[in-house]
């Protein structure tokens, strides 16, 4: 599934051997359409994984930036550059910014991450990423990796033992010495919830079950995310009215929480509890009986000083676009606003941006470097304190409203590709006028 970097071997010789690698397993290898951009990028993983062991040879650590590599390890800086990466080596996730060079890698040891990737390293070994490309949008995978042992494989987003390890065998030996070193660690409560989907894959229901209970000796009343990851697991051994009880006794304790709600809709779905469900379904998103009706007017001043309202763009479709700078999901979906907003603002398009950032240089900054075209209003605080998330109880970022002509709410989910397909479709209602 992996392949190791040889420091012996040329570059050239290092993208050969990866391609006769298992970097695909047999039975997705035909669905994976492997383009020339994913080799080049093996090849720059394969010479940065070269250059930090060069690196490492001669200082005893990993460099704090991939940047240190060149000119001395890393001769080619082009290395660091995926030629999937439509941002020129601009970071999806702004904390993974290099300070010295433009670089399209995820570096996973830099200083914000070392200490919390050294005590993983403890848990998972050297399996564990340690440099990601995130580029390659058009292949089944999500990132491509180089491991702390300098070998390749494909990924999810977050990284599962499944792709990190070779065999379910491994994994679970792996993590059992692993957690066995961080039991009491919350930072590590979620290898509980992956043992227990692992040995249930091959069939130690009873191993599971144990772990189960000794979780359940050790998480704290009011961990929600360890409650969370109980009820998981007693989903995974099919306990669920045991998850109902878990998680009406969190509701007791945070009876405000739509998370909570979220989970309870859920698990009386699953019990086949619908009346139960679509009270806790309205609980959780309140909002969600806005749609199809007209939205509450905003007014606010925008980050030029002038006044908007959503009264304003009667008769055009709008976007209403909760985000901040700090997330990094946002700026992920930003190139996709702006090819919808490029195509359609024509036609009667328009986004208005709501943005949570505490700090307005920093969204001036980040519009300017990436020419967003439309109006923002920033009031200098987060979702927790921000007056107009508040008005349109906004718990968390992106979140976008698409508001039809007339000023009513068509979704508060338009995000992906669904925002275009939308759009397209909303603006097909043209105005009495026209």
């Amino acid at each position: 599934m992996a392949q190791a970097v040889n420091p012996n071997e040329t570059p050239s010789q290092q993208i050969q051997e990866v391609s006769k690698s298992q970097l695909i397993p047999s039975e997705d290898r035909k669905a994976v359409q492997v383009d020339e951009n994913v080799e080049i990028c093996k090849g720059h993983l394969l010479e940065i994984g070269k250059a930090i062991q060069a690196y490492q040879k001669e200082h005893g650590d990993f460099p704090e930036w991939l940047s240190e590599l060149y000119p001395k390890y890393l001769p080619d800086e082009n290395s660091l550059l995926c030629p999937a990466d439509e941002h020129s080596g601009k970071p999806y996730f702004f904390i993974n910014t290099d300070p010295k060079m433009p670089v399209s890698y995820d570096y996973q040891f830099h200083p914000r991450y070392r200490d919390a990737k050294t005590e993983e390293r403890l848990v998972y070994g050297d399996v564990l990423p340690l440099v990601r490309c995130r580029h390659h949008t058009n292949q089944m995978f999500e990132c491509l990796n180089l491991s702390f042992a300098f070998k390749i494989y494909w990924s999810s987003g977050v990284y599962k033992p499944d792709e990190m390890y070779e065999t379910t065998e491994e994994a679970i030996e792996a993590l059992e010495k692993g957690l066995q070193r961080e039991i009491d660690n919350q930072q590590f409560f979620h290898v509980y919830r992956t043992l227990v989907h692992l040995y249930i894959e091959v069939g130690r229901e009873k191993d599971a079950e144990h772990l189960i209970n000794r979780f359940k000796s050790i998480i704290k009343p009011d961990d929600l995310s360890a409650h969370f990851i109980l009820g998981t697991m007693l989903g995974m051994a099919n306990q669920y009215e045991e998850v109902l009880k878990v998680f009406e006794n969190l509701e007791k304790r945070q009876p405000n929480n739509p998370r909570v709600f979220d989970e309870l809709v859920r698990i009386h779905e699953r019990l086949g509890n619908t009346e139960r469900a679509k009270e806790y379904r309205q609980k959780a998103d309140p909002m969600s009986g806005l749609i199809g009706k007209v939205v509450p007017n905003l007014s606010a001043t925008d980050l030029d000083g002038k006044p908007i309202s959503l009264q304003d763009y009667r008769g055009k479709v709008v976007l209403l676009d909760f985000w901040g700078v700090w997330c990094g999901f946002c700026i992920v979906e930003m190139p996709n606003l702006k090819r919808v907003y490029a195509t359609y603002k024509d036609q009667g398009f328009d986004i208005i941006g709501v943005s949570l950032d505490d700090e307005a240089s920093a969204l001036r900054d980040y519009i300017k470097e990436n020419d967003i075209q439309w109006r923002q209003i920033c009031s200098g605080e987060r979702w927790e304190d921000d007056p107009l998330a508040q008005q349109y109880n906004i718990t968390g970022v992106p979140s976008q409203w698409l508001i039809d002509r007339a000023g009513k709410l068509i979704t508060h989910k338009a995000r992906g590709e669904k925002l275009e397909e939308l759009v397209v479709e909303a603006l097909k209602d043209k105005p009495a006028d026209q």
